[in-house]
């Protein structure tokens, strides 16, 4: 059934009613999705004819040869939109990659904030890291962007993340680029989990009433802050379960049993989905 309960994992949800207002507020989608064009989706108009015809012409050749999926798109503005949820509702509707497989990738630049995003499907995520999709935006592109050469930085990120899905893509040694910080108290660290395990409970609350893509979105934001915990990744396949994408739910589950063999309620999970997917 694609709307499953969830009680066991959402009772807690209503001890953080002030912080589920908080966020309603917080959070109102100011920017719709663009409708998906093709493979380049210039809304910002950040591109010359010329690059964006050779931008086409180079993602369909890796279609082609590589049964990978990647789209560029610009938008001219936020409109004070968060940068990961927006990111996140793109690759929703838009759905880049082979069915089945996840295996694509969104560059998404947003003009007047000057941010940049790389979205990556699980089918992905074990070559075009977080780490490795961090040093393509830092030391690859807005490098080219501060020197004014959009179509450049635009060309080499992509260029960069073709090279990365293929294992091809070296990132250069930074010190700049952190995920979090290593240092802070025991404290910090708790205030982290904590926040982390509301935002989980505030996924499957949101999922519970009916509003899908908000739930979704937080619980690919919590597996996209912690990438190496297990729970968030398991989290994410029950969630993707429950409205009846198996799909993506084995991706996830897959990704939690790379982290945790012994991860008993994934590898259940695995067992199941891959048996109804070959019947």
């Amino acid at each position: 059934m694609k709307n499953r309960k969830l009680n066991h994992k959402t009772h807690w949800a209503l001890a953080f009613a002030p912080v589920i207002l908080l966020f309603t507020i917080t959070t109102v989608w100011a920017v719709a999705v663009p409708r998906l064009k093709g493979r380049v989706n210039d809304y910002a108009g950040m591109l010359s004819s010329t690059t964006e015809r050779q931008l086409d012409d180079t993602l369909r050749q890796l279609e082609q040869t590589d049964a990978t999926q990647i789209a560029v798109l610009t938008i001219p503005s936020l409109k004070g939109d968060n940068l990961e949820a927006f990111s996140i509702r793109v690759a929703e509707q838009w759905k880049i990659g082979q069915k089945g497989f996840d295996n694509g990738a969104i560059l998404l630049i947003a003009k007047k904030e000057r941010k940049i995003r790389i979205e990556v499907g699980y089918g992905l995520e074990g070559r075009l890291t977080d780490l490795v999709s961090g040093q393509i935006i830092r030391n690859v592109i807005v490098p080219q962007f501060r020197a004014g050469n959009i179509d450049r930085g635009i060309s080499d990120g992509v260029q960069s993340m073709i090279k990365a899905v293929r294992g091809e893509f070296k990132a250069p040694d930074s010190t700049g680029y952190r995920r979090g910080r290593k240092s802070g108290s025991h404290f910090n660290l708790f205030s982290l989990i904590i926040f982390l395990a509301v935002i989980n409970m505030l996924g499957y609350a949101a999922i519970e009433s009916g509003k899908t893509g908000r739930g979704l979105a937080l619980l690919r934001f919590n597996a996209e802050a912690f990438p190496g915990s297990a729970n968030a990744h398991d989290s994410l396949g029950e969630a993707w379960r429950s409205q009846g994408d198996d799909a993506r739910a084995l991706a996830a589950y897959r990704r939690a049993l790379e982290l945790d063999p012994d991860l008993e309620s994934a590898r259940r999970a695995v067992e199941e989905l891959s048996g109804r997917r070959g019947s």
